[in-house]
């Protein structure tokens, strides 16, 4: 399928999707947002795709959020049910199959920011920085995502304010996993997601759906959803199977009769 506001590519194992509307700051209009949710739909089915780093064009915006222009122009009748397909992506983003990380090539603002803390983690650059915008216009959003990644206090801030954050605070917070300089963002993207992809793909998901079940439980629950997991709905590989370079390596032993 091609496509228009995004760009799609493979390194290796690990599948890129580019925000592409670089004249609007990666602006997310409905075309970018229904083209994005299609792409991580087909790099899921796709079996030799690992893992997926999402990023934007040019060197200014990873997105500057919704695009005003195009929600201004909506007829009223419209309004909601495009604000439900808007939004409706980012639970794609959080539940999808495979690990999804996102490369903050500059300013994350607004929903730029409900996807980027939609996504399992994010690597950014001197150039990121983030503006959770909602509380300015009497909105919100972002409540769901942002305190998986630094926590109720500091996402309480943030929401609270709209301040900019940047990259040394967004490193700091645990906002972004990792800080390298611009040029060095997209390799370090793909080295981390390559990292993930060479696992297997059902081992990935399986624990990613775990700690999804898990936000919110108790400890103990969530160690006995754990075992109950591992015995049950998502048995890992045999020995034979899971360690079948190291026993070609060091050779079997016979078993005692």
């Amino acid at each position: 399928m091609s496509f228009e506001a995004i760009k799609t590519d493979q390194v290796d194992r690990v599948g890129i999707i580019t925000l592409n509307r670089p004249e609007v700051l990666n602006a997310l209009n409905l075309q970018l947002v229904r083209e994005l949710d299609q792409a991580i739909t087909q790099m899921e089915e796709d079996d030799g795709v690992g893992a997926i780093v999402i990023t934007g064009t040019g060197e200014r915006a990873f997105s500057a959020g919704a695009d005003i222009h195009e929600n201004r122009e909506l007829a009223d009748e419209d309004r909601d049910r495009v604000t439900a397909e808007r939004s409706g992506y980012t639970w794609h983003l959080a539940t999808c199959t495979k690990a999804v990380i996102g490369a903050i090539n500059g300013l994350c603002y607004g929903g730029g920011t409900v996807m980027a803390t939609s996504m399992d983690f994010l690597v950014g650059c001197d150039r990121t920085s983030f503006r959770f915008l909602a509380v300015n216009y009497g909105q919100m959003n972002a409540t769901w995502s942002l305190p998986v990644l630094v926590g109720i206090p500091r996402a309480k801030e943030l929401l609270y304010s709209g301040r900019e954050v940047f990259a040394d605070e967004a490193y700091h917070i645990g906002l972004i996993n990792h800080l390298v300089p611009a040029e060095q963002l997209m390799d370090k993207a793909i080295e981390t997601a390559a990292a993930i992809a060479k696992n297997r793909i059902q081992g990935v998901s399986n624990i990613k759906q775990m700690l999804l079940e898990h936000t919110g439980l108790p400890l103990e629950q969530q160690y006995r959803n754990e075992v109950s997991a591992r015995q049950d709905r998502f048995k890992g590989l045999s020995v034979e199977e899971g360690f079948k370079d190291f026993l070609e390596r060091k050779g079997r032993r016979p078993v005692a009769s």
